[in-house]
């Protein structure tokens, strides 16, 4: 073993104190009880580190095999092998008030699988009589149908179609025995994500005409779980990355850093978890039969606070979340906006939903995590609507007014969307001080907006004509929005307010 500049080494078993290196052994002891797809940042810190948390506690007992859903993931496969499986999660952030700053060792990962070299062996994963959970995180775009040809010899590209073949093989083998099933939790942000998983195995099962006993043992025997997962993930710490090497005395090219809060809702009975013993280990994993209200919640108070905040934040000069909360108007704004506006409006417990918003804000205000408000705000006119709109609705609905903090985030998104086309195709904004900004949303969207402010510019236009044009769009908000009374005079007066500023 290479030693490093300044004496740092780099991580792998040998590293290890004699305490780490026996729950080392003891990991590489057990079965191999979850097969993950992913092996990016967000599995390692978020399910990979709960079943390692599990394991401390003797509670599941059970190692995983990972594998990379794409080609160019072998890379951090490659990287994990040299590391023997070991990497370091770095917690970090606020808790209840706390500053919470640890590193834990993560052992869990007995075998890497590339699909792509060794598709037999990842293949034969499914003829294991461990095999309990499948578990994956291959981003919205990989959660989709993609027509492929039948090709059992060959890696398929698409994860959908690498998990019907990896279950035919298991129906196969097994002779269709019902208990051998397997419980599947995807992790992607896709609404009703197992559903929609289950709906694209079944799909290829039909393209390629699988049996109907195969349908049907799919069905009837293996738990499609709808799952929504929520935790800050920041991976990677480049720029704290050798300080941090020197102080520990290790070299962890795959330290991961994450926020301390977490939560995974996951639809199903209590009882799935004696198999996933999560609740059992202290961590914030909630079983429900009802998974929308998480969402709503998610997706309303802090999905929505990030789209208010992103759009007024970047139109008037701010970089990251963390200045929006620590600053004197708008941070006050942020707490109120929640709090007056968007709890109140979401048809779920209130005293609930205010101590969620809480532990938004302290996310929000967390010194390690550095979240760009110009990322955020990327394809703001779709967040806006099914973030922040049904909320303007409801608010209006129960008070007979609008929101006058969301009409401010409103109103700041046409100010910023004052868009031009570059010479590169794309299209830029202005903030308030004059600066140009990149405005990354639909093109076509987008060009429709740069030609009425054109007409404005011209003199073909008034400001109150464009709005209401934009208002009209029901192709963008699904509705007529001029039809809600007040709307439109209220964002042309925002308008003019902001011009003045300008």
């Amino acid at each position: 073993m290479s030693q490093l500049q300044n004496g740092v080494q780099p991580l792998n078993y040998a590293r290890l104190t004699a305490e780490e290196a026996a729950a080392y052994d003891r990991m590489k002891t057990y079965p191999v009880k979850v097969l993950q797809i992913g092996e990016g940042n967000f599995l390692r810190g978020f399910v990979d580190w709960m079943i390692h948390r599990c394991n401390q506690q003797d509670l599941f007992q059970g190692s995983v095999a990972v594998s990379q859903p794409r080609p160019a993931g072998a890379a951090k496969l490659k990287e994990l092998e040299e590391q023997d499986g070991l990497y370091y999660q770095w917690i970090r952030g606020l808790h209840e008030g706390e500053l919470i700053d640890r590193r834990e060792l993560i052992s869990v990962f007995s075998a890497c699988i590339d699909p792509y070299k060794e598709w037999d062996q990842f293949l034969a994963m499914a003829e294991s009589l461990d095999l309990e959970l499948i578990v994956s995180n291959t981003t919205e775009a990989g959660l989709v149908y993609t027509p492929s040809e039948w090709a059992p010899d060959q890696p398929i590209l698409s994860y959908p179609g690498k998990l019907t073949l990896l279950l035919f093989r298991r129906f196969e083998h097994f002779g269709g025995d019902p208990g051998k099933g397997v419980l599947l939790l995807p992790c992607e942000l896709v609404e009703r994500n197992g559903d929609k998983l289950r709906e694209i195995v079944l799909q290829h099962a039909a393209d390629w005409q699988l049996p109907e006993a195969f349908v049907d043992w799919i069905r009837d025997h293996n738990r499609f779980l709808n799952s929504l997962v929520d935790r800050i993930v920041t991976g990677f710490p480049a720029e704290e990355a050798d300080d941090r090497y020197a102080e520990w005395g290790v070299k962890d090219r795959l330290l991961n850093a994450a926020e301390p809060y977490h939560i995974w809702a996951i639809e199903g009975e209590e009882e799935l978890g004696q198999r996933l013993p999560f609740v059992q280990a202290g961590l914030n994993v909630v079983w429900t039969n009802d998974l929308k209200p998480y969402q709503q919640r998610k997706v309303r108070i802090l999905n929505g606070a990030h789209t208010w905040m992103a759009v007024l934040g970047v139109l008037h000069g701010l970089s990251e979340v963390r200045e929006v909360v620590e600053h004197p108007v708008y941070g006050e704004q942020l707490r109120s906006v929640m709090f007056d506006e968007i709890v109140p409006s979401v048809p779920l417990p209130e005293a609930e939903m205010r101590v969620y918003a809480e532990q938004v804000i302290e996310r929000f205000a967390n010194p390690y995590v550095r979240h760009k408000l110009t990322d955020i705000a990327m394809n703001t006119l779709s967040k806006f609507k099914v973030r922040l709109l049904p909320t303007l609705m409801a608010y209006h609905e129960r008070t007979g007014e609008l929101p006058p903090l969301i009409m401010k985030s409103f109103g700041s998104l046409l100010r910023l969307y004052r868009v031009q086309q570059t010479e590169d195709g794309g299209y830029a904004g202005s903030k308030l001080n004059g600066e140009s900004q990149v405005i990354r949303d639909d093109a076509a969207a987008l060009s429709d907006l740069a030609a009425l402010w054109r007409k404005v510019d011209n003199g073909e236009l008034q400001v109150k004509e464009l709005i209401a044009d934009v208002l009209s769009q029901t192709s963008w908000w699904d509705s007529d929005l001029t039809e809600i009374p007040g709307l439109l005079d209220v964002l042309t007066d925002e308008l003019a307010q902001l011009e003045e500023r300008a």
